[in-house]
Parts: structure tokens; sequence; C-alpha cells
């Protein structure tokens, strides 16, 4: 089988069991938001936002990479100041070092936990130092793993109120998804010296958080903005969605909240959403650090936008009778 009919097959998977239930096959899947993972439908609309062309589909697989990208460790490097990343290809995971211990932002699924833990060693820190576990999402390829990291270093999970009752229903092996605190919007959360602020940007899950902070290099301190996701996967349904009537409204405000946030590092949910590879590739050669990149944000924010609104149109026109 080649590796183009091998990411076929793949997409097929993620879609025929729904976006945000990102799975390898049906064992492995962890049930999507109700009105978020219905069955996936045609290629979608198109957008072009300068200069950048994606269909809903080709914006999803830009995200979830191909067939081996979510469960193959990416090499864990420094971003900026005191921000890390430990994940995989295609699924963000971002270690946080402070004074009193280490916060992790994202556990993506249980089987990639001993990745984790290999990336954070590589780096130099103990897995064991991890205090705080967030997370972006309440999707399993984003935070199923949470039961894991905290069996393995005792970390409080934390998570935005709204997500919680999805949290709660993931339960890979069976096993109970801890929460340790619920947060709310706007909320912090502190440890030696970083803070990271809670945002709720929903639409992609009812809790969908995007997490700011400030990190410090050379001299200079900077906003860091860690998307949860703007993403309007296939399948999802922003139209007369009877489970979540105000999906439309909630990705509305998610854009607003996001537009309101300062950003010199962008950072997210999917390495895609910030083009991290081609970033990674020029630290080698030096000079600044490709992660600044405030006009990447807006850049991500616009297609993301952009997509939203053509999918809503799409949908509209179709629901017309």
């Amino acid at each position: 089988m080649t590796r183009t009919h091998r990411s076929l097959c793949f997409i097929m998977t993620l879609l025929l069991v729904g976006p945000g239930v990102i799975a390898f096959d049906a064992r492995d899947a962890v049930q999507a938001p109700a009105g978020r993972g219905a069955r996936a439908q045609e290629p979608g609309p198109t957008i072009t936002v300068r200069g950048h062309t994606f269909s809903q589909l080709s914006l999803f697989q830009r995200n979830v990479g191909g067939p081996d990208d979510m469960t193959t460790a990416f090499p864990p490097h420094h971003v900026i100041g005191n921000i890390y990343y430990v994940g995989t290809n295609s699924l963000a995971v971002y270690l946080i070092v402070t004074p009193q211990g280490n916060i992790l932002i994202n556990s993506t699924f249980e089987r990639n936990v001993p990745l984790i833990q290999k990336s954070v060693e590589q780096l130099g820190f103990k897995f064991s130092d991890i205090k705080i576990l967030l997370g972006s999402h309440a999707h399993g390829d984003h935070q199923e793993g949470d039961a894991a990291v905290k069996a393995l270093t005792g970390a409080q999970v934390m998570a935005l109120a709204e997500d919680v009752p999805a949290l709660k229903a993931m339960k890979p092996g069976g096993k109970e998804h801890p929460i340790d605190k619920v947060l709310h919007d706007g909320e912090s959360v502190m440890l030696g010296g970083t803070t990271l602020v809670a945002h709720l940007t929903p639409g992609h899950s009812r809790g969908c958080t995007t997490w700011t902070l400030k990190a410090q290099e050379g001299g200079k301190t900077y906003d860091v903005v860690i998307i949860g996701s703007l993403g309007t996967n296939p399948g999802f349904k922003l139209v007369n969605n009877a489970e979540t009537p105000g999906i439309a409204e909630e990705f509305a405000r998610a854009f607003k909240t996001s537009r309101a946030l300062p950003c010199d590092v962008p950072l997210g949910s999917h390495p895609g959403m910030y083009n991290m590879q081609a970033k990674y590739a020029k630290l080698a050669a030096g000079g600044p650090n490709p992660f600044i990149d405030p006009d990447g944000y807006k850049l991500e924010v616009d297609i993301d936008e952009a997509m939203f609104r053509a999918v809503l149109e799409e949908q509209t026109k179709a629901a017309k009778p």
C-alpha cells in the first residue's frame, strides 16, 4: 500500500468516526461532542486568504497530518523563554518550566504519553516535575492521556467548566478522567512566577481553551498565544444543531476573543496552526527566533474564520426549503 493510499484511508477513518474523534480505527475512537462529530461530507467549501488556499477537508488534513504523524515524536525543542515543544508531528504538547515545577499542556493519546515523557527527558527535565496538566480542548487526540500523565506525575489536572462533561466521558481503558480543579473564562493558573490565562474560545468544543502567557527572551517580553482550536472540521453541524443550538454563536465568540488577544508568538494545539516544522528548520541557521511571528497569528485566525463563514453560508443555504 502506498503512503498516499494509506493517508487517504486514514483520513476516511477520521471522518467516518467524526472530527474530533481522531483515531486510527474504531477500537481507538473517542466519541466527539454532540454536533461536532457527524458523518463527514465532501471536501467542503474552499477559501483563499492572502494566497493560501484550503478546502474544509485540506485544512483539517493540514492539522492532523498522515497516519503516522500523530504518534511520531517531533524533535523536542526550545520555543521561547521557558516554553518547550515535546509533542508529535501533528499533536502539540508544551512544557513550561518554572523553579517550582513544570506545567504540561496537552497529553494527546494515552499511547503517546511514553513519547512525551521521553521528549521531556531528552531536554534534560524530569517528567515527575510536572505539577499541573492543562489542555486545549476535550477531544481524545489532545487529552485522552490525562489520567496516564497524572498517574506518573501526580500533576493537578485543570480544565474549563464547559469542557468537563466531555472530559468526564473520556475513559480510555475504563479509567476515570481526572479533574482536580475546574476553571472559568479569564482565570489564571500560576506556578513559579509564570502565569497562564485561560480564554474560553468555544465552538470546536464547548470549553475549547486558548492559553496566553508572557515569555522573556533577549531582555524583551513577548505575548504568547496557544490557540485551542478555531477549526470547523468536516462534519461539524453549524445550522439546526439540536444538541448545541448556539454553536455558530460560540464560534463567533471565539473569533472575537482571539482577535482581541495581543500575540507575538503564536502556538496551537496542532503544530500546523503555526507552521512549526518550517520554523523549526530555521533554528539551526541561528538568527532571530522564527517563532516570533505576530502576522502568522493574524493569518491563522483569518484562515479559520474565513472557513467558518464559508461553511456556515453553505449549510445555511442547504437548510433552506
